[in-house]
């Protein structure tokens, strides 16, 4: 099951582009029509100027709430309404877009930016194999390819035969290949459709031996697994289908499991697992390899805390499916490895906040978790079944490494991995001889690693051809003090001929921040043109995510919200007081939740910084709660309707706090109008009321795509001019410059 983690939260990855496994219409005639008559009858209004623009006009409504005996003024709620459905909306997204565009042309580097990110990206990129049978299936992209496409070999060196393409599914490029699973022996393989950016899934299959597809089609699948019962169908997750007009922003409630039997239409699906007296409750399945035991695992919102559930497949035709559950209470993280007739293996924070690896054995009368490796000082994020021995991936201030042990415990040996980079993959089936893995680091792109399971000897299964050299570039790890005097980690990217210099330069700082994510190294062409250029790049990594186990996401979520503010704006000062940054010429940037830590913080030190960028970010604290997939978030942010958790929302929210009388940074938002994960009204709104503060002249613009979603599915092509955009912006507001011929300056 494919990025099951970034499925269960409900929650995308922070940092976009990485490589992914995993019904609407274009908006360009209604925005079209929406702009030539903005154009005709619109006047400009003193809401807050440019030097040669002025913002398009937004209507102030007169709305004010009271919550807990204080006064909420809602001026622009109406930029909730979807911009499908409402002209007006439409309309406000043209004029803006268009005010957008023109100040971004305008920049004298975005078409040098546009062209060397177009370079940097343009080297085959493969995802990792995954073997059935004796066919190995795998993603490849041949540089600029607006999505990957999907191959199959029958055998390890056996001729690359293409199964499907997703680059002739759509004119635009937006409809894109999410998860896919081949079922046991190979013969047919499971896929996810997604389209223009939505979290909505088409399901569909394909007979790969004949490469045609079959006519099954399952709709309004959602935070889905993927997982196959032999050849005869598979298992997994949807929603109801939602009313009329709501598809993109209404609540989500009754996820429920079906097996779906091939052959046969969706309206034959049966329920595997429901829980009607807990609408709120998600549920995700997944088959042991050996097809013994389907294991379902409860969710009720982003916390990694799980109830545990199986069905014994076996004894199907005479019990249905009936489910046993073995972890109750929603109290501690179950991250599934594997299964083994009755066996089953899981890593967990269970009496371990840094995780440890158990087992259990079902047949049993009174089965009881059996610890195989104890808790270390790393935290244990994975491990996988591979012939006869375990893999486990470890993660140490935020970086990887991994080593090999027997099913029974017994120490192994180490994984060596090529320096401070990011290790994923080791996935594989008991008996396999061999899994595959990929590393990664800021400075090299993903290289696909075989390992020979019972050697530990590795080979190249697919190494990038790139245009630039990786050793051209240093990456450092440093560790600053928050506010608190908390040791906080944060990686430093620099080319070596600007570390050598020793003098401040341009400087793009990344976050997040929550969700029990964690950022760890990887490669990005956007950033990597940027530290050509001559900037530096900063990634921190806060408390709230998942970097150093359970205290770490718990210090950083609910009542302790502020110190992720707290350590952003500690690991700001740090790169200027150390010399990495311009005094003048810092940026910051993030997304999704990234998003809202940027807004938080530049409400806090608008002093700090000279651009800042916030991607689809949660905006409205007070309201992100009745939109989509929202009503998750309150593991981490709590509830708007309980005073305690408002006080505390109110005191951050980014819409509630901007400072009118203060100078901002240049501000840079960017949503989608299919983001139906954090609803495209959070930037609207909190653009609106930038736009109308006295907060200065430098520019507080959205750049709002269309046929887009979250971050996940976007075609190259769009990838590349959104880059393109963000860096010509910030280096325009820190002072980096970049002449014709690509010569590094500074101003």
């Amino acid at each position: 099951m494919r990025r099951l983690k970034a499925v269960a939260l409900g929650w995308l990855p922070p940092v976009a582009g990485a490589p992914s496994r995993a019904p609407i219409f274009s908006l360009a005639l209604t925005l079209s029509l929406a702009l030539t008559l903005s154009l005709a009858l619109a006047t400009p209004i003193c809401a807050g100027t440019m030097a040669d623009q002025t913002y398009p006009q937004t209507r102030r409504d007169d709305i004010v709430e009271t919550h807990f005996g204080e006064k909420i003024a809602d001026p622009y709620r109406w930029l909730e309404a979807d911009v499908r459905q409402s002209p007006e909306v439409a309309e406000w997204v043209a004029r803006e877009n268009a005010v957008t565009e023109d100040y971004l042309a305008g920049l004298p580097q975005r078409a040098r930016f546009a062209q060397r990110i177009r370079e940097i990206m343009n080297y085959e990129r493969y995802g990792l194999p995954d073997k059935a049978g004796q066919r190995y299936f795998y993603t490849r992209n041949s540089g600029l390819q607006p999505q990957s496409q999907l191959f199959v070999r029958k055998g390890l060196h056996g001729k690359p035969k293409l199964l499907l393409d997703p680059n002739t599914w759509a004119s635009d490029g937006a409809t894109a290949l999410d998860a896919w699973e081949p079922s046991e022996k190979g013969h047919f393989l499971l896929y996810s459709v997604q389209d223009g950016g939505s979290d909505w899934r088409i399901l569909r299959v394909l007979d790969v031996r004949s490469g045609e597809p079959l006519e099954d089609a399952v709709r309004w699948a959602k935070f889905t697994g993927l997982s196959w019962v032999g050849e005869e169908g598979f298992l997994y997750s949807r929603f109801p289908a939602p009313e009329e007009g709501t598809a993109f922003q209404g609540l989500n409630y009754n996820h429920t499991v079906y097996f779906h039997r091939l052959g046969t239409p969706q309206s034959q699906d049966e329920v595997v697992f429901a829980t009607p007296d807990h609408p709120e409750y998600n549920h995700f399945a997944r088959v042991t390899q050996d097809g013994r035991l389907a294991v379902i695992t409860t969710s009720v919102g982003t916390d990694a805390r799980y109830e545990v559930s199986v069905i014994d497949l076996d004894k199907r035709a005479e019990q249905g499916w009936k489910a046993r559950k073995i972890v109750s209470g929603f109290t501690d993280d179950w991250r599934f490895v594997e299964g083994s007739g009755e066996h089953l293996w899981y890593v967990t924070n269970k009496d371990a906040p840094r995780y440890r690896l158990v087992g259990i054995d079902l047949s049993k009368d009174n089965p009881e978790w059996t610890e195989l490796v104890g808790e270390r000082t790393d935290i244990l994020e994975r491990a996988g079944i591979v012939g006869d021995q375990l893999v486990l991936n470890y993660m140490r201030d935020a970086a990887s490494h991994a080593e090999i042990i027997g099913l029974d415990g017994r120490p192994g040996r180490t994984i060596t991995l090529n320096g401070i980079g990011t290790a994923s993959g080791f996935r594989g089936r008991p008996g396999d001889p061999e899994t595959f893995y990929a590393f990664s680091s800021f400075n090299c792109p993903a290289a696909i690693y075989r390992m020979n399971i019972a050697s530990g000897e590795t080979e190249p299964f697919a190494e990038p051809k790139l245009c630039f050299d990786p050793q051209d570039y240093s990456v450092e790890q440093r560790f600053f003090r928050s506010k608190d005097g908390t040791r906080v980690p944060m990686f430093v990217v620099r080319g070596k001929t600007v570390a050598r210099m020793n003098r401040p330069v341009p400087t793009l700082l990344y976050g997040y921040g929550g969700f029990d994510v964690s950022l760890t190294p990887g490669f990005s062409a956007v950033r990597l043109a940027w530290l050509e250029a001559g900037g530096a790049f900063a990634l921190a990594n806060l408390r709230g995510g998942g970097e150093y186990g359970r205290e770490w996401h718990d210090a950083g979520r609910r009542a302790n919200k502020q110190n992720v503010f707290d350590d952003f704006i500690a690991a700001s000062e740090y790169l200027i007081d150390e010399g990495i940054a311009k005094k003048d010429g810092l940026a910051i940037q993030g997304g999704s939740n990234g998003g809202l830590l940027v807004g938080a913080v530049v409400n806090q030190r608008p002093d700090l910084y000279a651009a800042a960028v916030a991607q689809v970010g949660v905006m409205d604290m007070l309201r992100f709660d009745r939109f989509t997939a929202g009503r998750y978030w309150v593991d981490d942010y709590g509830y708007p309707d309980k005073e305690a958790d408002f006080r505390i929302l109110r005191s951050y929210s980014p819409y509630h706090n901007i400072r009118g009388g203060v100078d901002y940074p240049a501000i840079l938002v960017t949503t989608a109008d299919t983001d139906d994960r954090v609803v495209p009204g959070h930037s609207f709104k909190y653009t609106a009321a930038l736009q109308a503060a006295d907060i200065g002249d430098r520019p507080h613009l959205i750049r709002i795509e269309t046929r887009a979603g979250h971050g996940s599915g976007k075609p190259t092509d769009k990838a590349i001019e959104e880059g393109a955009d963000i860096l010509a912006f910030i280096a325009r507001w820190t002072g980096l410059k970049i002449s014709q011929g690509g010569q590094r300056s500074e101003k």
